[in-house]
């Protein structure tokens, strides 16, 4: 099975996780999580759209239990 592409975190993803001190709980997540949020909020052609998923992130990040809107449980 091919890997997926390792994603570097933007300027404007990191300014707004550590504006919300959400950080801490972006890095707890696994890996994969993380790189699928960068991915996913990077393909956007809008900057309307890009906004709203980053907000989306931010707001999962602060439940703790939700990813890409799925129930998600971490150990």
């Amino acid at each position: 099975m091919p890997q997926r592409p390792r994603y570097p975190m933007p300027k404007f993803m990191r300014d707004a996780l550590d504006e919300n001190n959400l950080m801490d709980d972006y890095k707890t997540r696994p890996p994969y999580q993380q790189n699928d949020y960068i991915g996913w909020i990077m393909r956007t052609k809008l900057e309307s759209t890009r906004q709203k998923r980053l907000e989306q992130m931010l707001d999962e990040l602060r439940k703790g239990n939700v990813y890409m809107k799925m129930k998600w449980n971490p150990k």
